[in-house]
């Protein structure tokens, strides 16, 4: 088995990504028929949780079980990851057991920790810089409906946090006009917008970082915002709200979008904050298209780190 990682969204280049994209639709279809691939039998995956969740746990649990592998779940209280044994310690004791870690933590360099010194594949289903499966779900979930993507205007309105580092980085690589719209302050890190600069130059995409929602917004094809206060943030949001206010997607803020166009968001959503009810649960939103496609593309991502993408394509 291999020994690849998937730690943020920059290891997966635009010929890999298109790749997933369409090894996800074959196992996706197999998933509606109830075929079910056991090519992971008497595999074990250790899924290291030093966050909550209901879209990661649920659907690497299920994915697992659907390619035939044991997911085990480990919870803050059973390793407090780096308190109550370092993280050195945690991969070396996981490599001989398990044959995958999938690990959901705080910091990027616990994740890469893990990958460096544990022999098994490490799969980053979130961290305080990246969330790179979700991103692969979202680009995914308009991979279905067509998009071509040097033609579409892709706009994230909204803090400039892990999802939307993650959405940049993967967007540039496919070629997308991305837009982000922040606050100033909490707009993306100047090394990131570097970083996403650059590969849009590869891919023939461009960038636009604005402070005003609706320059943003004008024209797009796609509107995805996120909650204003992530997870371990909790004691901002007050003071955030401020900032944040004047991005709130609403029906106004949607009408100087192109006609038809997606809203999009990774969830959990604080509907009347980033939201409205009007907008996420209109006729052209997809944020549940994008919670079931984060079962299939980490199912495509799991095969693929696993060296068994061949085997699973052999069988459609």
């Amino acid at each position: 088995m291999t020994t690849r990682d998937y730690l943020k969204s920059s290891d997966f280049d635009r010929e890999k990504t298109l790749e997933l994209f369409e090894l996800a639709a074959g196992v996706k279809q197999q998933v509606k028929q109830r075929h079910f691939l056991d090519l992971l039998s008497g595999c074990h995956a250790a899924m290291i949780f030093q966050k909550p969740s209901l879209r990661t746990r649920v659907t690497f649990d299920i994915g697992l079980k659907q390619l035939g592998a044991t997911g085990i779940y480990l919870s803050p209280a059973e390793i407090s990851l780096g308190v109550r044994e370092s993280v050195y310690d945690v991969a070396r004791n996981l490599e001989r057991w398990v044959d995958l870690v999938i690990a959901r933590v705080f910091e990027q360099a616990a994740v890469e920790e893990l990958a460096q010194v544990g022999a098994p594949p490490v799969i980053n289903a979130l961290s305080d810089d990246e969330h790179p499966c979700q991103a692969m779900a979202d680009f995914f979930t308009l991979y279905e409906r067509g998009v071509q993507w040097n033609d579409f205007h892709f706009t994230y309105v909204g803090d400039g946090n892990n999802v939307c580092n993650s959405l940049m980085i993967t967007g540039a690589i496919l070629g997308l006009n991305l837009r982000i719209g922040s606050p100033a302050r909490y707009a993306p890190s100047k090394a990131l917008i570097e970083q996403t600069q650059a590969l849009c130059r590869a891919s023939g995409g461009s960038l636009l970082i604005t402070d005003d929602p609706r320059e943003a917004v004008r024209g797009a094809n796609a509107v995805y915002t996120d909650v204003w206060a992530s997870m371990g943030q909790e004691e901002e949001a007050g003071s955030r709200k401020a900032f944040f206010e004047p991005f709130q997607v609403n029906a106004e803020l949607m009408k100087l979008a192109a006609k038809d166009a997606f809203f999009m968001h990774d969830l959990p959503a604080h509907r009347g904050e980033e939201v409205t009810d009007e907008v996420i649960d209109g006729p052209t939103s997809l944020v549940f298209d994008q919670a079931e496609n984060r079962l299939h593309i980490q199912k495509a991502i799991i095969l693929e780190v696993m060296d068994q993408a061949e085997a699973a394509r052999a069988t459609f």
